[in-house]
């Protein structure tokens, strides 16, 4: 039988507390708009290019917070990303840039994200 799983990655669930509040955090952080919707009171699909991310209040739960990242975003200039960052207020930067290469944020839950130049 030949093997039916794709290798290609959907999406991506975030485990967030509160939906409307990581909405805002995401959608700000990556320049997105705030005109999608919030489905059944705690899903909230982020307009991404290539592989989803799907915030989810429902599945929350201090267990479930990475504090390793568990994606990262693309960037072509690691620098100019590092110093965007840095200021808003609402972000904390985990590390300073690696290698010349990545860093490390966390969202308003704890979850470690990186930002990753391509």
């Amino acid at each position: 039988m030949k093997n039916p799983i794709k290798n290609e990655v959907g999406t991506v669930f975030i485990p967030v507390s509160d939906i409307e509040k990581a909405r805002d955090w995401y959608c700000d952080v990556l320049g997105l708009p705030l005109d999608g919707e919030i489905f059944h009171g705690h899903i909230y699909v982020l307009p991404m290019k290539g592989t989803g991310i799907v915030l989810d209040s429902k599945i929350y739960s201090d267990e479930r917070v990475s504090t390793v990242p568990m994606l990262h975003f693309n960037t072509d200039n690691i620098e100019e990303a590092f110093h965007y960052l840095k200021g808003k207020q609402q972000v904390e930067i985990v590390t300073d840039i690696q290698h010349g290469h990545y860093f490390n944020i966390k969202d308003p839950d704890g979850n470690t994200l990186m930002i990753c130049k391509c």
